[in-house]
């Protein structure tokens, strides 16, 4: 059989062609590059070189046609907008960026987990023990390797290298554990970890000291083993998750604060301090030490002395709030609300931002005059908030006063530092201490309120910051009204509505 130019071109053509793709579907299969793959690609590349040579005469016939022209166009246009589509692509590649739109910024990681991972002055192995990588993990995974180059992250199958699952101590598929110098932390096994939990891990195995926050007892304060209303279980856990030791003291029983104590926390006292026990307190604060107090309205603890000391008024009154935020909560004009921080470390990063205290009193600084206590009033509530000397009256029937209220904005907290030759002592007072109960500690940043406090107290300055969220629960409870509305509404009128129209339109056309 002979061949004229032109059918030898298309057979070289076709054959060039095929060997290119084949090449190329054998180093994607493979990964690599190999010799015979080259070959391949080579042989393809000649062989429609050799096509366009030998056919040159031909395809200048084909192209001056005028449908041809049309066609070339055509071509010429889809290859331009892939070509488009390949270079964004390419760029999209080498230069990554997500948008987190979600209202919480979930799949964005938090200030605390920037500010932490950021910091590391040591190195930080995370290692993910399974036969196959994870997906998800490994998105999660690039975010926190590109905050530091003292993270690495690898992943292992544990039966290829058993010697190093036996290194790190991965006993089953999916096991995520972190590791610096001779510490090592185990997250449990199978999904992703949470946010929270990688960036608690990465504390555990950096920080070189266990900071011990003790809660005092023994006069009605909030329980760290409480999981009602009105505990502080949630916030135990948390606290925990930072690498903090809790424990609770007894003043009497053992005669002054214990000396592992890094924080001293009172929190919302319903009983009054005996005057031994206020004067123990005092003598350690005025020292190095480091206490929270949060106080509630309509109760004495009897610590107007440290109070004194500290150039703080906690005022005898309840502050009200007329905004109407608290009907956010369920609750009335007793809940106030925060957006102004001042200028405190403990709230820096707080901006555009709010908490809110259940029932709580005015705290400010004593004598503005006096600053040798370096005083911030760092909790202010907003203009149209005033205070009332109690609620016998009811909740929902206080108003304003002018001869006994004052008008906000109020605050609610200060917090003051001393130094001296021995080091520095630092203390908060809070008029308020439900805040952090277990009903509103995960909520807006009251939470991150009172750890940032325990942090700044504990002087773990690098801890401050907003940290990792949790997904807000969308979901809507219908009643049985409602339910039988909305079925009748889908099943029933809204099909109805559009059989009628149908039949109309077909009427008026026929």
């Amino acid at each position: 059989m002979k061949w004229d130019r032109e059918e030898l071109a298309r057979f070289l053509g076709t054959s060039g062609i095929a060997m290119l793709v084949a090449g190329f579907l054998r180093y994607s299969i493979q990964g690599e590059l190999l010799t015979f793959s080259k070959v391949v690609l080579a042989v393809g590349a000649l062989l429609l070189l050799a096509a366009i040579v030998i056919g040159f005469g031909g395809i200048l016939r084909f192209f001056s046609k005028r449908s041809s022209q049309q066609g070339t166009n055509t071509t010429v246009l889809s290859v331009a907008v892939i070509a488009i589509l390949v270079i964004v692509n390419f760029v999209g590649f080498r230069h990554h960026k997500r948008f987190d739109l979600t209202t919480e910024k979930l799949y964005t990681l938090s200030d605390q987990t920037k500010q932490i991972v950021g910091s590391l002055q040591k190195d930080v192995t995370i290692v993910h023990f399974d036969k196959s990588p994870n997906a998800a993990l490994d998105d999660q995974m690039a975010e926190y390797t590109s905050l530091s180059r003292h993270l690495k992250f690898q992943n292992i199958d544990p039966q290829q290298k058993p010697e190093i699952a036996e290194q790190y101590g991965a006993t089953r598929p999916g096991d995520v554990i972190l590791a610096s110098g001779s510490r090592k932390e185990h997250l449990e096994s199978g999904g992703v970890p949470s946010e929270e939990d990688i960036t608690g891990a990465i504390i555990k195995v950096t920080q070189d000291k266990v900071k011990t926050v003790c809660f005092v007892t023994g006069h009605g304060e909030k329980s760290l083993t409480d999981d009602g209303e009105n505990g502080y279980s949630h916030l135990d856990a948390g606290l925990k998750k930072e690498n903090y030791v809790t424990k609770t003291i007894n003043l009497v029983s053992e005669n002054g604060v214990a000396p592992d104590c890094s924080v001293v926390v009172i929190a919302g006292p319903t009983q009054g301090f005996f005057p031994q026990e206020a004067e123990l307190l005092n003598k350690y604060l005025a020292g190095t030490g480091k206490g929270l107090i949060l106080v509630d309205p309509q109760t004495d603890p009897k610590l107007g002395e440290i109070f004194q000391a500290w150039n703080t008024n906690v005022g005898d009154n309840v502050v009200i709030d007329a905004s109407g935020v608290g009907r956010l909560f369920g609750a009335g004009p007793a809940i106030p609300l925060v957006t102004d921080f001042g200028n405190s470390p403990i709230t820096k990063n707080f901006a555009g931002s709010m908490t809110f205290f259940p029932l709580a009193r005015t705290v400010t600084v004593a004598d503005k005059a006096k600053t040798d206590l370096q005083p911030v009033e760092f909790l202010k509530t907003s203009p149209r908030s005033f205070t009332v000397a109690n609620l016998k009256q009811g909740r929902n029937e206080v108003s304003y006063d002018p001869k006994t209220s004052t008008l906000g904005p109020l605050s609610l907290g200060v917090a003051a530092s001393r130094k001296s030759e021995g080091g520095e002592a630092r203390v908060v007072v809070i008029g308020n201490s439900a805040f952090a109960a277990n009903p509103y500690v995960g909520q807006q940043k009251n939470g991150d309120l009172f750890y940032n406090t325990i942090n700044w107290l504990a002087q773990d300055e690098n801890l401050i910051s907003i940290r990792p969220k949790s997904q807000t629960n969308r979901r809507v409870t219908l009643t049985q009204g409602q339910d039988s509305a909305l079925t009748w509404l889908d099943l029933i009128i809204l099909p109805g509505i559009v059989i009628f129209s149908g039949v109309y339109i077909w009427w008026k056309r026929r």
